[in-house]
């Protein structure tokens, strides 16, 4: 089982390597829209990588080279295509919109 510390440092180093967006509260609605949208992607392709990790190819017992990195990139897309249908999105925006 995962404790505070180690999920803490987890997210912690998963944020440095995706770009996260910042934020800025006192923007548009449209662009609190797109950025609090980035925001879920990031957290969605997180989950995904996360539940993922351990997966095993069904389809074949070759480990091709890059086939880490096209999954990565997959799940990426994956998330960004689903972001703000999933409510962390929504809740943010609505947050972010009432502390205005």
């Amino acid at each position: 089982m995962y404790g505070v510390n180690t999920v803490a440092l987890n997210a912690s180093m998963m944020a440095q390597q995706q770009n996260v967006p910042s934020i800025d509260k006192n923007s548009e609605e449209a662009q609190i829209r797109e950025q609090t949208d980035a925001f879920e992607s990031i957290i969605l392709k997180m989950l995904m990588d996360n539940a993922m990790k351990n997966q095993e190819d069904m389809f074949s017992d070759q480990k091709d080279p890059g086939d880490k990195i096209y999954k990565s990139m997959y799940r990426e897309e994956l998330a960004k295509a689903s972001s703000g249908g999933f409510g962390f999105s929504q809740m943010l925006f609505d947050y972010l919109s009432e502390n205005r």
